[in-house]
């Protein structure tokens, strides 16, 4: 049998086909242009979270289909779809899962994208992790207090921060700032 393409016996390798090195130098030469510089990333937080913990069936009985989609298993609503986009009003953005304040109308911009985006968000009230799904690395950001899915951020936003804070507008629900009477 030919053993060229296994350095060691019952070894697996791959031969590096043209496509491959492709795939693989561009990720390589990408990665510092797509990894987001996240502020604070990986330092313990002075404000702290209570964490709530519920059930698959109890998620599906709390959230609609599309809420419990974006919010638990990470899936991603069709861009432009989402009212919220279009949403100018003084407020703030809560979970649609837990209604934990995330972001506030001063944070909002318009990126274009056609997702809800904010240049900031409320801090400790959302945590990141790494996400491989489309090979190359992006940031997640999930709900600190139910775990909840929201978006992905970017590096692309406007100052101060230069982040975009990328979410589903599905994952939010806006509150209304107090109207003053009087």
């Amino acid at each position: 049998m030919n053993n060229r393409f296994n350095f060691e016996p019952g070894g697996v390798f791959l031969p590096i086909t043209r496509r491959r090195f492709l795939i693989l130098s561009l990720g390589i030469i990408m990665f510092p242009f797509t990894a987001p510089r996240v502020y604070g990333e990986g330092k313990t937080m002075s404000i702290k979270i209570e964490q709530i913990h519920k059930s698959e069936e109890e998620w599906k009985r709390l959230l609609t289909l599309e809420q419990f989609s974006v919010l638990r298993e990470e899936g991603t609503e069709r861009p432009y779809s989402s009212p919220l986009n279009g949403e100018k009003r003084k407020g703030e953005y809560v979970c649609a899962g837990c209604a934990l304040s995330l972001f506030t109308s001063e944070m909002k911009f318009d990126s274009g994208t056609g997702w809800p985006s904010f240049f900031t968000s409320i801090e400790g009230h959302l945590e990141t992790k790494r996400d491989f799904k489309l090979i190359f690395p992006r940031t997640e950001y999930h709900c600190a207090r139910c775990g909840g899915h929201h978006g992905h951020l970017f590096n692309d936003g406007p100052a101060p921060t230069g982040q975009r804070w990328c979410n589903n507008g599905v994952a939010l629900k806006f509150v209304p700032a107090q109207q003053k009477t009087g």
